[in-house]
């Protein structure tokens, strides 16, 4: 899924090629995706791309100021921008293409979908606050300082991992990154997220604007269609099982849930102990 750094490069990448270009339609390829109706997808024609940012995992591409284009990319989405798109128009419910913007120069950028959960949204609205999942967002991970963080992290009881990825608390930290910070800051993914003692929460802290700060870094001036070898080529725990902790050497371990995973290091996270890998396992604090 692409997280904060990822959605972040893509928007440097599309203020780079696509503002001053004025779109000329927009095409919808998949019907499920698109959530709004009001205004039309035919009110993006003939509007300058004035911006690109992001809130959170959701990208913002502005539209003349007063009309944004809101995109979640889900878990198997992603943006694809090509120099010279096809003439010939999408058609419904044919292929991986969820979304297609075409600009005046014969550019423009495909939203894309792969897999069988079609999970990627397109919303075109006045505000972004109108998208009921950027409205929910917490402080965005990168801003909060150590009491915001701290504040919003024991402000929901519950397992570490989960706590970090819940947009609602701190906004853009999805499962690869939360796996890194936890592995930085030597915490178990299980450690229960209201009973972290400050020096606990500063490493938590620093090790989530490091780790994040880091990635963005990496990404950002990439093309788009490198970012996903750019973020798996960084990471040290994530989609690593089995292999040696870079830090420690200890095997790195995986604890697997009905739709996910996670990864994790027991000689820098657990003191050694492995994390039972059922869904009710035990806490390892």
């Amino acid at each position: 899924m692409p997280e904060l750094p990822e959605v972040e490069a893509l928007a440097a990448y599309l203020r780079e090629r696509a503002v001053g270009r004025t779109v000329e339609r927009m095409e919808i390829g998949a019907i499920s995706a698109l959530k709004t109706y009001d205004p039309p997808v035919s009110a993006v024609a003939g509007r300058a791309v004035t911006g690109a940012g992001r809130h959170g995992k959701f990208l913002d591409v502005e539209l003349g100021g007063d009309l944004h284009l809101v995109v979640h990319l889900a878990r198997a989405g992603w943006l694809h921008y090509r120099e010279a798109l096809s003439a010939a128009p999408l058609r419904p419910g044919k292929g991986p293409i969820a979304a297609r913007v075409r600009l005046d120069d014969g550019s423009g950028f495909d939203l894309t979908e792969a897999g069988t959960q079609k999970r990627l949204a397109v919303y075109l609205v006045a505000d972004p606050k109108a998208v009921p999942g950027v409205a929910k967002l917490g402080p965005d991970a990168l801003d909060a300082d150590l009491d915001t963080f701290a504040a919003r992290i024991r402000s929901r009881r519950g397992q570490l991992k989960g706590v970090l990825t819940d947009q609602a608390v701190l906004a853009g930290i999805g499962n690869a990154y939360s796996d890194e910070i936890l592995h930085a800051a030597r915490l178990s993914p299980f450690a229960i997220s209201d009973r972290l003692g400050d020096e606990q929460m500063a490493r938590l802290h620093e090790a989530t604007r490091r780790i994040l700060r880091d990635a963005v870094d990496r990404s950002v001036g990439q093309r788009a269609a490198t970012l996903k070898s750019e973020k798996r080529s960084g990471l040290l725990v994530h989609a690593r099982t089995g292999l040696p902790c870079p830090v420690c050497g200890d095997t790195i371990r995986e604890v697997s849930f009905a739709d996910s995973s996670l990864q994790y290091c027991p000689g820098c996270q657990t003191g050694g102990k492995p994390l039972a890998d059922r869904r009710l396992s035990r806490l390892v604090r």
